[in-house]
């Protein structure tokens, strides 16, 4: 028999590795070979598959050293076979035999289990990624085959094509401008007039003629070399988003300079190389001047209001502040609410998504994690933590920018250490989980945390060197080492079944772990130990999302069936509390003033209640992407509904939600009556719907085509309903009995992308339209016919100007703009501010009229994903714009 010693460590799992090898990951996954007396010698854990397979162990002396070091000799027969069972006998000095025993039995399980699992998990990880890879490489292939062929398409038929009224041959030009988007129309022999009657000669006709365009002489190029604005002093800033794919649209290219024709009067902009012609008032032509420099606007926005919170995909987001506010956020804004004041202060130092908040010891730090997004430049800002004063609203610090990917999913400041320690996990791959100096942003630590989701973070209250984290199939018990070493322990379920999702985890006030699984158990982990102490079997019918423990030492549970139990010291259910249905299930829990609570739900509803009462909102929003706005024409109210079928009518002077309404289909946009009275509702299925505003009832239901209808426009006399669809018409409907009968007019047909924008002249005979093609058209909606003159459009005032194209507006377009970057604009009511929302989460505020090209404008921060839509207030207090991706409604007040 040869003998051969080595020197071994017993880990804090309980197997034994390596003495003169530093590991780094599970003791299981430690596999290596040395030579010793003729013999291959497997080194790693002694209780692992691959050693049984290979040796026989006979006997092992164990004597117990300083710390946790131990000498082991191994005696090993070189004639038995390796299929042999192995024989292990143990001698133990100064340390129980059964203690040993059971440590290294559990061990042994623990390893094997570990290693499968892992293996198993980090495989189906790497096949997921590759499939989400093939999926989005394929979704890309589809989309530019897409538009290849739709580009094919639209050749072919423009050479097949002869003039027509709604696609003229460029060859064939009019001598006499004619109002198509910068494409030249035929003449028609007679026009309606907005009477039905009447009509206009026309000395000669394109078709005769084939003359080309000529350069005029008195057709201008610009040279403008200024900057695109957004401050005071002319500097646009624009931040990146998530859930948008706008930050690769700016062209790399140079964009062509805007042209001015002195002679037609008409200004030519260029979008995407496409051409757009602008017909200017005819008293404007002698007077306007291209390189003139658009005025910044004397007004400004103030953050007034924001609506909604982030709890659908959001955990441990809600606390309660010394000074009586509830912190909690909202795409990149954190809102401080003092519910008893009812009043909002915003912390609006982040540049995209928020996803983690904690608060420091001391209540008045808070730390905050936002995603990594793109700038409108394409230029990529990285996701970071920001460290700031609740009092004070002041950046103290900012972490991590170039350190963490993608964004961030855990934050916990240290307790026991006065909280001068904070732990942050990443949303990359691995998930790394790393901890912070905050004050000096000085990196101590990090480490790969899971190749799965993480869900939480905390520190241990009385250690600030031991961190917990939890997520799909793992909870980890992380030591700080001197050194900047985090050595992980794995949480042993035993004779527990292991649950998909540990989701939560908190601490009892003997130090205890306490954590909530997807299999509605509430696990006790004994302090200092990766043990289970005590379980409480189905505290709840699902998963348990949030666990709090509050002053009194009651622990609060609530997860996915909506209840609320409360827990005594024992771990006895004391009294259980079910949240409506409307509300949602619960995501997380916090303690409030006094005997009250404050719950997050999944369907971003903050609620307020005691453990024996019932529960009231303090706060609500949509819990989907969010498109529909529309203001009250006489009150200080505004209509949202979005994806989520919802529709919610607000009352902006007390912040409050009035009402609210579920639909059978998504919401896309809303469109009140001039009387108030009624309010239409557009979805995404082509059905469009009329709800009384008072009692939201159900007044009228009509269904045109089957695609999305994007806007709904009533006329200022209210007689008329103008309806955009995405199947390229608009539809009108003759309204009477104060909006509580329709009947349809027809459809306007000359349109070859669907319709974006509406608007409607101030007599109610003219409409103007924008599609998704850059092209501007006039009807007259009473006979749905389609408007070429030029001398009857360019001096028609308008009721209302939401349309992003035409020459009162074409200065919102930044350089470079391929044209869909700006979703929406909205002129005030005194006609003196123009707003609109883009792509990359900012609200811009111009000066009306904006006819000059890169007109500045006020910028401001708040959404996070697109802005979909803005619109002022009946009295132009206020203006209110709503998120797409991000779910909020924000109100800016005017000053």
């Amino acid at each position: 028999m040869a003998d051969i010693r080595a020197e071994l460590r017993m880990c804090r799992c309980g197997n034994l590795v390596p003495h003169n090898n530093r590991v780094t990951g599970p003791p299981a996954h430690i596999r290596w070979l040395e030579q010793g007396s003729g013999l291959l010698f497997l080194r790693g854990c002694l209780f692992c598959e691959d050693t049984k397979a290979r040796f026989m162990w006979t006997k092992v002396g164990i004597e117990r050293e300083a710390g946790l070091w131990v000498s082991v000799v191994c005696l090993v027969p070189e004639s038995r076979s390796h299929k042999e069972d192995v024989c292990l006998q143990l001698f133990v000095t100064g340390f129980k035999l059964r203690q040993m025993l059971q440590n290294l039995d559990d061990s042994a399980s623990a390893a094997s289990s570990m290693e499968v699992t892992d293996r198993i998990a980090s495989l189906e990880q790497r096949v997921q990624m590759q499939e989400d890879e093939i999926q989005l490489l394929k979704s890309a292939l589809a989309d530019v085959v897409r538009r290849l062929n739709l580009s094919e398409e639209q050749q072919a038929m423009g050479t097949r094509r002869g003039p027509t009224k709604a696609r003229p041959m460029i060859a064939t030009l009019p001598i006499r401008p004619t109002v198509n988007n910068g494409t030249v129309l035929p003449k028609k022999s007679s026009l309606p007039s907005p009477s039905g009657s009447g009509s206009r000669k026309d000395g000669s006709t394109a078709a005769n003629k084939s003359t080309v365009r000529r350069t005029n002489s008195n057709e201008h190029v610009g040279t403008l070399t200024r900057k695109d604005s957004g401050d005071s002093k002319g500097n646009r800033t624009r931040a990146g988003s998530t859930g948008s794919s706008s930050s690769s649209k700016r062209s790399d290219s140079k964009q062509r300079d805007p042209v001015f024709n002195a002679e037609e009067g008409y200004v030519k902009m260029y979008l995407k190389g496409r051409p757009v012609t602008m017909f200017m008032p005819k008293d404007l032509v002698e007077s306007y001047c291209l390189e003139s420099r658009g005025e910044l606007p004397s007004n400004k926005l103030k953050l007034d209001w924001v609506y909604g919170y982030r709890g659908r995909d959001c955990r441990s987001n809600l606390y309660l502040l010394p000074t009586g506010e509830t912190v909690y956020f909202i795409a990149s804004v954190v809102v401080l609410f003092n519910v008893d004041e009812q009043l909002q202060r915003h912390y609006t130092g982040h540049t995209d998504d928020i996803k983690c908040l904690a608060v420091h010891p001391d209540k008045i730090t808070i730390a905050t994690g936002q995603v990594a997004g793109t700038s409108s430049d394409g230029k990529q800002l990285a996701p970071h933590v920001r460290v700031w004063d609740s009092v004070s609203l002041n950046t103290l610090h900012i972490l991590g920018s170039g350190f963490f990917d993608r964004g961030l999913v855990c934050l916990a400041f240290s307790k026991s250490n006065g909280g001068n320690t904070l732990c942050v996990v990443d949303d990359s791959n691995d998930h790394v989980l790393s901890v912070w100096d905050w004050q000096r942003e000085d990196r101590l630590a990090e480490t790969k945390c899971s190749n799965e989701s993480v869900f939480a973070a905390d520190f241990h209250p009385t250690d600030s060197n031991i961190i917990v984290t939890c997520g799909k199939s793992h909870l980890y018990f992380w030591t700080l080492e001197k050194g900047g070493t985090l050595v992980k322990k794995q949480g042993l379920f035993e004779k527990q079944e292991k649950p998909k999702f540990v989701l939560c985890v908190n601490f009892a006030e003997n130090g205890d772990t306490i954590t909530g699984d997807s299999s509605g158990n509430i696990l006790v982990w004994g302090k200092g130990t990766n043990r289970i102490s005590h379980v409480i079997p189905g505290a709840h019918e699902g998963s348990i999302f949030a666990l709090c423990m509050l002053r009194n030492g009651t622990l609060v549970s609530g997860g996915k069936d909506r209840r609320l139990v409360s827990w005594d010291t024992s771990y006895q259910q004391i009294q259980v509390v079910e949240v409506p249905e409307l509300f949602g299930p619960i995501r997380t829990i916090a303690e409030g003033r006094r005997e009250t609570v404050l719950i997050g739900t999944t369907k971003n509803f903050v609620l307020q209640g005691s453990l024996d009462g019932e529960f009231l909102p303090i706060t609500q929003g949509h819990i989907d992407e969010l498109w529909g706005l529309a203001v009250h024409p006489r009150k200080s109210q505004f209509l949202t509904c979005g994806y989520d079928r919802q529709v919610c009518l607000w009352d902006s002077s007390t912040h409050q939600l009035i009402w609210t309404k579920s639909l059978e289909d998504t919401a896309q946009s809303a469109g009140f009556h001039p009387s108030g009275a009624v309010v239409a509702i557009g979805t995404q299925t082509g059905r469009w719907q009329v709800l009384d505003t008072d009692s939201k009832d159900l007044v009228s239901v009509h269904t045109d085509g089957n695609e999305q209808l994007s806007v709904m426009r009533y006329g200022p006399d209210g007689n008329f309903l103008a309806i955009g669809s995405h199947d390229n018409y608009i539809y009108v409907y003759a309204v009477a009995e104060n909006g509580r009968k329709y009947s349809r007019v027809g459809k306007c047909s000359g349109h070859s992308s669907f319709i974006t924008h509406l608007d409607w002249s101030v007599d109610s005979q003219y409409l103007v339209s924008n599609s998704g093609d850059y092209e501007i058209l006039y009807w007259i909606p009473s006979v749905c016919k389609q408007v070429v003159s030029v001398e009857t459009t360019r001096d028609i005032d308008w009721a209302t100007y939401t349309c992003t194209l035409g020459f009162q507006v074409f200065g919102l377009w930044p350089d470079g703009s391929d044209g869909t970057d700006i979703n929406a604009a909205c002129r005030s009511n005194d006609g003196s501010l123009l707003a609109t929302g883009d792509d990359f989460g900012k609200v811009h505020l111009f000066s009306y009229p904006c006819s000059q090209f890169r007109a500045p404008s006020h910028v401001y921060g708040g959404h996070s994903s697109h802005v979909t839509n803005v619109t002022f207030l009946h009295d132009d207090s206020c203006l209110v714009s709503t998120g797409g991706k991000d779910m909020s409604v924000v109100q800016w007040r005017i000053v």
